[in-house]
Parts: structure tokens; C-alpha cells; sequence
């Protein structure tokens, strides 16, 4: 250990830059399994999330209108 915080303190620059790719490492891996494991791990916050549906339309009549041919 204590050689290797000689050579450390020895080239400052190598050193900061190592400490913050560690510390930006750290910080997206937390960030990235705190999102994931909020969105995807958690259960959702109702009474029976099994039962949830997502309802949508799609109006392709309308796209096709909007559409501008040349």
C-alpha cells in the first residue's frame, strides 16, 4: 500500500483522473440500478397490478391524409 500511494502522489494528474472515472463509474452503475430497479424490479403501487391494461388507438385513415405526395 505504500508504494502505491507514493507512485500515486508522485503524478497528481494520473490520479485525479483515476479517482473521477472511479467516482463517475460508481455514481452511473448506482444511478442506472436505482432506475432499473424502480422501473422494473419493484412492484407497482396498486392493489392488483396484474390486472392493469394499456388501451390505445392508432388512426392510420388520419396519417394517410396528412401525408403530402408529390
Amino acid at each position: 500500500m505504500k508504494h502505491a500511494i507514493r507512485q500515486l502522489l508522485k503524478s497528481p494528474g494520473f490520479t485525479i483522473v483515476a479517482l473521477a472515472t472511479l467516482a463517475l463509474g460508481i455514481g452511473v452503475n448506482t444511478t442506472a440500478f436505482t432506475v432499473l430497479n424502480r422501473l422494473l424490479l419493484q412492484m407497482l403501487p396498486f392493489r392488483e397490478p396484474d390486472r392493469l391494461v394499456q388501451i390505445w388507438a392508432s388512426y392510420p385513415q388520419i396519417r394517410s391524409r396528412a401525408t403530402v405526395t408529390r
